[in-house]
């Protein structure tokens, strides 16, 4: 007998200009702190279209040239759950920022000064991976009856870290 299991995929694009790039700080709903912008990919769009139309409705930006960096996602086996983050760099965009953007504000922020801003605990781990050679693949399985992160692993060509909980 063969379980359903839910798989959703979201998108996530940072976008640099020169030692700064561009986050939101999100206060609504249990997303707060500074994240880069990206959202749900809608079938049958694919991942690509997904993250440019993304930062297009959140920032008003139009990117380009968009570098695959990896994949995050979150395992929950306690309820069949699949959560899926394609990642992307990029540093070619064109237009101006929304005035009043739907998602929070909008915030040219230091790489460096980045780090130490609220952010949410899964954009804190693979921050200094968009800024690195290669790609990355993270998975966080998910402790249903904790209601926090079990174990994660953090793949990358040649390693392999796992932080337990």
């Amino acid at each position: 007998m063969c379980e359903e299991i839910t798989y959703k995929i979201w998108t996530v694009v940072m976008i640099q200009d020169g030692d700064k790039v561009l986050l939101l700080d999100r206060q609504h709903d249990h997303f707060k702190g500074f994240i880069p912008p990206g959202g749900r990919v809608e079938f049958p769009e694919s991942f690509v279209n997904a993250a440019i139309r993304e930062v297009k409705e959140e920032t008003g930006l139009e990117v380009r040239n968009l570098v695959f960096k990896g994949i995050s996602e979150f395992v929950n086996p306690a309820v069949n759950k699949r959560y899926i983050m394609m990642n992307y760099w990029t540093k070619d965009y064109t237009g101006e920022l929304l005035e009043d953007p739907p998602e929070g504000e909008l915030n040219w922020v230091n790489i460096e000064e980045a780090k130490d801003l609220p952010m949410q605990e899964d954009i804190k781990i693979r921050f200094n991976l968009f800024f690195e050679l290669g790609t990355f693949e993270i998975q966080t399985v998910w402790n249903e009856e904790k209601n926090s992160p079990e174990k994660i692993f953090i793949k990358k060509p040649n390693s392999l870290l796992q932080l337990v909980r």
